[in-house]
């Protein structure tokens, strides 16, 4: 009797511990990019739908997908004036939040509250977000619209602004209305596969904040990534990780977009995430004309670099997450040397790369 109480508490635990294991995806073991000194970096995506608008999957599963892909935000931002479901689907600009929130918690994901604002282009498309009510966006004017998110206290970026073509996405009085009033915050410099250069200037010359989404519709497949290949999203430096700090670090401007095979933003916060992403090993060979050293690529990205001072290769690829062997050039009585390159995806401005220098055998 006794072996057969100690089997049943067996039992008990067995099930106990197996109640306790989610049947949910994994996700990626190593984040993307390090940390920087002064911020974590998370990765965000601010442009998503469900099929509360014109999106084909259930808001739960966005946050499925986001766990999967190892992202640490999202926002949920469902058109407010498109939504060709809404026979199956009546008009509830709250629910795809609702719905997700539960789910969201349970896995870890941050969750921000958003809108698109669906015009027709020109004025074209406006996403809203880290807002408290969509209902009173919804106006008709695009004025009205953005107005109000900034009555919430919302941050309001100018989407895909030449999805239309060049002609329609000028920039025209109305975004200079929004400016002047301080209502337009940010744009997308990428938006799915497509990276806007005219979008990455104007940031630059008005201080916009820079801003990568994917504005998926359809499921995500990319649940394993490639340095080329996954959805576009924002790198947010954020002091910690809460909805709060994402919010903070995006209203001061602290992102990164990541764009395939590219990251752009400022120098300012590249080059402390360049600086993290590559470790230079001590030398461990030196002769009369060289040195021999290893460079390590910590961060998800193939680095390609292009010489810009007269010591090194010509041309360095630092594979994502992998290690080189680089053999650098050297007079006999030098103690070391310094390496002066650009990273060429690293766009501090368009077609303008990262300027970097590498000190070996200090």
């Amino acid at each position: 009797m006794k072996q057969q109480g100690i089997i049943a508490k067996c039992v008990v635990l067995m099930v106990s511990l197996a109640a306790c294991v989610w049947a949910v995806p994994e996700r990626p073991g190593l984040r993307y990019f390090p940390d920087t000194d002064a911020y974590k970096t998370l990765v965000c995506d601010f442009h998503v739908h469900t099929v509360f608008s014109d999106g084909v999957v259930w808001p739960t599963v966005r946050v499925e997908e986001a766990w999967r892909e190892g992202l640490d935000a999202i926002a949920l931002t469902d058109h407010i004036e498109y939504q060709p479901h809404k026979e199956d689907l009546p008009t509830n600009h709250a629910r795809p939040y609702a719905i997700a929130a539960g789910k969201a918690k349970e896995m870890n994901i941050l969750l921000i509250k958003g809108s698109e604002i669906t015009k027709d282009t020109p004025p074209g498309h406006y996403n809203a977000i880290f807002i408290n009510d969509i209902d009173p966006i919804d106006n008709k004017d695009v004025l009205d619209s953005v107005r109000v998110a900034n009555e919430q206290e919302g941050f309001v970026f100018w989407n895909h602004h030449t999805w239309k073509g060049e002609d329609k996405g000028k920039w025209e009085q109305v975004q200079t209305t929004m400016f002047d009033k301080q209502w337009l915050h940010g744009m997308e410099v990428a938006n799915g596969d497509t990276y806007y250069p005219q979008a990455h200037r104007w940031c630059l010359e008005k201080g916009l904040v820079m801003l990568g989404n994917s504005d998926i519709h359809q499921p995500s497949y990319d649940a394993v990534y490639e340095p080329d290949k996954h959805r576009t999203l924002t790198l947010v430096l954020a002091k910690e990780r809460t909805v709060e700090a994402v919010e903070e670090a995006v209203r001061a401007g602290r992102t990164i977009v990541w764009w395939g095979n590219t990251l752009v933003g400022k120098q300012e916060y590249l080059l402390p995430l360049f600086e993290k992403s590559v470790t230079v090993r001590p030398v461990y060979m030196t002769t009369d004309d060289a040195f021999y050293f290893e460079i390590v690529n910590n961060a998800f990205v193939n680095l390609e670099l292009k010489r810009t001072g007269k010591v090194g290769p010509a041309k360095l690829t630092l594979g994502a997450r992998t290690t080189k062997l680089v053999k650098a050039a050297r007079g006999k009585d030098d103690a070391s040397v310094k390496l002066s390159y650009t990273v060429t995806n690293l766009l501090v401005e368009p077609e303008k790369g990262l300027p970097v220098s590498i000190e070996i055998g200090k």
